[in-house]
C-alpha cells in the first residue's frame, strides 16, 4: 500500500468515525441494559400465586371481556402471551389504527385471570433506553439516521482493518507500546481493542442497520403477504360478532400443536383484516422461536383460512433482533455480549481522546505519531 492510498483510508477512517462516534456510543450506552431486558422486565412482574396441579385455566376470552370493561371507551387490539410464564397481556386502544404508543396495557394471570398491578411498558428507564436506542424518539425518520449511522460504522470498520494491516508486520500481535507517550499506549490500545472486537461489532451493526428498516418491512409484508391471504374474504360484508377468542386459538394450537402461539390480533388492526383474526405463532427450537408464522382465522367463525411462512426479508429482520441483543445463547452470551460493548465504549472513548490530543495542536503527540502511518508500503 503507497502512503497515497494509506493517507486515503486515514482519512475516511477518521471521518466515518468520527461522525459517527457519538450516535455509536450512545448505542452502546443504551444498549447495556438492553442486552437484559427480558430479565430486568420480569424483574418487574408481582410473584405469581401458587395454585393446584388440577385447576381449571379461565377462558381467555373471559380475560378479553374484563380488560375490555376496564377500558369502556377503548378497543381490544392484541393479546400478547408470555413465552415464559402463564400470563397474557391485553393492549387497547382508541381505535384499531391506533398508534403502539397510545395503547394501554393490562396484564393477566393466564391461569385464574387475576389482573396484575404493572407499569406501562411506555413508560419508565427501560422505555427510555429503548426509544433512544431504536429510533432517538423520532420515529421512523429516527430509525433511518440511525441507519445511516450504522452504514458509517461499516466503512470505519473496514478501513480501521485496512490502516491495521501495515501495523501488523512491523510489531507482534497485541503490542502496546509502554515506553512511549501516554498518546501513543493509548493509539496502540485502541487499535488492539478495536482489531479484537471487529467481527462481533461488524455483526451487531449489521444487524442494527437491518431492525431499523423493521417499518419498511412491516409496511412491505402488509401490503403484499398479508393482502393476499386475507383477499378471499374482501368482497364479504364484516362480521358483527367475533368467534369468542379460545375458539380461535383452539383452532391455531389444534393446527399448529408443536408452535407457541405469541400474538392474537383483533379484526380490523394492521396485522389481522376486517375480516378475520390474526394468530402469531412461533416454533420451539432456538431458531424457530424467533420466526413468526402468520395465520388468519375467520373473525365470525374461528375457522382457519389461510397461513404461508413469512418472507425472506421478514424472516432476515427477525433473525438479526435477537442477535443484535446476544438473546440466543441464554445469560452466557449476554455476559460476553456486554463484556463486548463495554470494550467498544472504550475503543469509542479512546478515539476521541486522540483526535482531540491532535486537535489541540499537541506538538509532542504529532511528532511521536506511528511511523507506520508515513511508511510507503508499496
Amino acid at each position: 500500500m503507497t502512503s497515497r492510498a494509506f493517507r486515503i483510508w486515514s482519512f475516511v477512517h477518521k471521518w466515518t468515525s468520527l461522525v459517527a462516534t457519538v450516535f455509536m456510543l450512545m448505542l452502546c450506552l443504551t444498549g447495556l441494559p438492553l442486552i437484559f431486558h427480558h430479565e430486568i422486565e420480569h424483574l418487574t412482574l408481582p410473584e405469581l400465586e401458587t395454585l393446584p396441579e388440577d385447576h381449571t385455566a379461565v377462558p381467555v376470552q373471559s380475560i378479553i371481556d374484563r380488560a375490555d370493561r376496564n377500558r369502556p371507551d377503548e378497543h381490544v387490539l392484541y393479546a400478547f402471551f408470555d413465552d415464559e410464564d402463564p400470563l397474557v397481556i391485553v393492549a387497547t386502544g382508541a381505535s384499531p389504527m391506533s398508534a403502539p404508543e397510545t395503547f394501554h396495557y393490562q396484564t393477566f394471570d393466564l391461569r385464574n385471570g387475576r389482573q396484575l398491578q404493572v407499569a406501562q411498558p411506555t413508560e419508565g428507564f427501560m422505555y427510555v433506553m429503548r426509544r433512544l436506542h431504536v429510533d432517538l424518539f423520532a420515529a421512523l425518520p429516527g430509525m433511518l439516521f440511525l441507519g445511516l449511522m450504522g452504514l458509517l460504522v461499516m466503512i470505519a470498520i473496514v478501513s480501521g482493518v485496512v490502516l491495521y494491516a501495515p501495523f501488523m508486520r512491523k510489531q507482534p500481535f497485541a503490542t502496546v507500546r509502554t515506553q512511549r507517550s501516554r498518546r501513543l499506549r493509548w493509539l496502540d490500545l485502541h487499535n488492539l481493542l478495536g482489531i479484537v472486537t471487529v467481527v462481533w461489532l461488524a455483526v451487531v451493526t449489521l444487524t442494527g442497520m437491518i431492525n431499523t428498516l423493521a417499518v419498511p418491512i412491516e409496511r412491505m409484508w402488509q401490503a403484499s403477504e398479508l393482502a393476499a391471504m386475507s383477499a378471499s374474504h374482501r368482497d364479504r360484508p364484516v362480521p358483527e360478532h367475533y368467534a369468542a377468542a379460545d375458539r380461535v386459538t383452539g383452532e391455531v394450537r389444534a393446527a399448529f400443536p408443536n408452535s407457541h402461539l405469541l400474538t392474537l390480533a383483533f379484526p380490523g388492526t394492521p396485522f389481522a383484516s376486517p375480516h378475520h383474526y390474526g394468530v402469531y405463532l412461533v416454533g420451539n427450537t432456538p431458531v424457530t422461536s424467533r420466526v413468526l408464522t402468520p395465520v388468519l382465522a375467520d373473525a365470525a367463525s374461528g375457522e382457519i383460512t389461510a397461513t404461508r411462512a413469512m418472507p425472506w426479508y421478514a424472516q432476515t429482520l427477525f433473525l438479526s433482533q435477537p442477535l443484535h441483543f446476544g438473546d440466543y445463547g441464554g445469560l452466557p452470551l449476554k455476559l460476553l455480549w456486554t463484556v463486548l460493548d463495554l470494550i467498544t465504549i472504550v475503543v469509542l472513548v479512546s478515539g476521541l481522546y486522540l483526535w482531540l490530543g491532535k486537535r489541540r495542536g499537541n506538538k509532542r503527540a504529532t511528532e511521536e505519531e506511528p511511523d507506520y502511518l508515513l511508511e510507503d508500503t508499496a
